[in-house]
This record gives C-alpha cells, sequence and structure tokens, in this order.
C-alpha cells in the first residue's frame, strides 16, 4: 500500500509501504505518482541486492519441490501469511503439485479468492495427509511440520541473496522471490517519482540515502543519524 498526500500549501508527500515494480501474480501493478517528498521503504537499499528473474527463480522452486515429492519427502515453503504466500501459490500453478495451506495463511488466502483472485487448488494443512503435497506456512509456524517425516524447507526471500542464507535460516533451500524492490527497482522508483526530497525507512535506510545524495538527490534516513555522512562543503 502507499499514501499520497497533497496540499496546496505544503506540495504532496508519497509513503511507501513495501512495493516492487515486478509484476505481481496476486498484487496490483504499483503506482509511481509524482511527489515533492517520497518517503520510501528501502530494505534491500545496497547494491549487491539484485534479483535474478523471477521466472528462473520459479522454475528453481518448483524443481525444489518436484524432487522432494520424488524422493518421498514433503517440500515446506516458508512465506509470510499475506502477499508472499500468495505470490507463491500462484507461482506453483503450472506445475499441478497438490497444496496444503497453512491455517492463517488459508484464511487469508480465502479473503484473496472472495476478492476475486484465482488461485490453483489448495486445501487446508493436515499433517496427517501432507504425504506427497507441498506446504506453504509462514516461518514462525515451523513447529506444525514436526509430525510431518522427511520435511524439506525452503525459505522464500529476498534475503536468500546473502551468503549463507540457508544456514541463517535453518531451512534446505533458499530462494529469492521478494515482495520488496531490489536496489535496481528502488533506483527506478525515485527516478519515476520525480521528489525534490526523499527520506528512506527500514533496511539500509543510511546507505540508500547516501546513494541518492551521489547522484545530486536531497536524501536523509529517517530516525538515524545522518550528519556524519554528509559533506563538509558548501
Amino acid at each position: 500500500s502507499q499514501i499520497l498526500l497533497e496540499s496546496a500549501e505544503h506540495g504532496s508527500l508519497l509513503y511507501t509501504g513495501d512495493f516492487k515494480l515486478r509484476p505481481g501474480l496476486a498484487a496490483e501493478a504499483c503506482a509511481t505518482p509524482r511527489a515533492d517528498t517520497l518517503i520510501m521503504e528501502t530494505t534491500f537499499g545496497l547494491p549487491r541486492y539484485v534479483f535474478p528473474p523471477e521466472n528462473e527463480v520459479i522454475a528453481q522452486l518448483v524443481a525444489f519441490c518436484q524432487q522432494a515429492v520424488a524422493d518421498g519427502a514433503t517440500p515446506a515453503l516458508l512465506c509470510y501469511s499475506l502477499g508472499k504466500s500468495q505470490e507463491v501459490l500462484c507461482a506453483l500453478a503450472a506445475a499441478g503439485l497438490p497444496v496444503m495451506l497453512q491455517a492463517e495463511t488459508l484464511r487469508l488466502t480465502r479473503i484473496y479468492e472472495y476478492l476475486g483472485v484465482k488461485f490453483p487448488a489448495f486445501r487446508e494443512f493436515d499433517h496427517r495427509e501432507a504425504g506427497g503435497h507441498v506446504v506453504i506456512c509462514p516461518p514462525h509456524s515451523i513447529g506444525l511440520l514436526s509430525r510431518v517425516p522427511a520435511v524439506r524447507t525452503a525459505a522464500i526471500t529476498g534475503w536468500a541473496l546473502d551468503p549463507g542464507a540457508i544456514y541463517r535460516l535453518r531451512c534446505t533451500a533458499a530462494f529469492p522471490l521478494s515482495d520488496h524492490a531490489d536496489f535496481p527497482s528502488l533506483l527506478r522508483f525515485v527516478e519515476l517519482v520525480q521528489p525534490k526530497r526523499v527520506l528512506t525507512l527500514h533496511g539500509f535506510a543510511r546507505e540508500f540515502a547516501s546513494t541518492l545524495r551521489a547522484r545530486g538527490i536531497d536524501a536523509l534516513a529517517l530516525g538515524q543519524a545522518n550528519q556524519l555522512d554528509l559533506s563538509l562543503s558548501g
């Protein structure tokens, strides 16, 4: 979600929540209205965060699930209940794999359906019948898999780009699908909005603000000490 505030006296302000410019399978396209001031999330605000093409990542994810099922294991995909889970569910459609959803994910997915979003078939998670299914659940509920034999877990997150991500996230595999913009998309978003001033928030906010200043854009990180990053010239 974003909010655009407009005032004849103070100009316009655009505040972003989490966003991505890449087309989503279960989300509306991201709007890029012009604004005088932009307050934006910068979760992946370092140059090293460049996501690979989503079709390649989805192909790898599907292959992971298919291999797990072929080996008699249950693939469990760790995704946030709102947004990421629905995106992954759509991504699995062409593979024809049966899917189970954790209870909260199921509730939210049914709200999506009520609002007109179409999904492939899914059912509620049942540990007694999980064999042969792909299980989609949020990371905090991974305990529900304790009664499922031979589970293979995969984290679905932009942080999969970090070295050693599978060890930090304690999973078998990690795939860089994200509901956030990567570094090039953050820069592109600023170009499209054309703000006079940018305030950054979350993640690498200070570093991204510094990047924008190097490009001649007035930018500061909210809630952080920016003084040592500012030039003494002028």
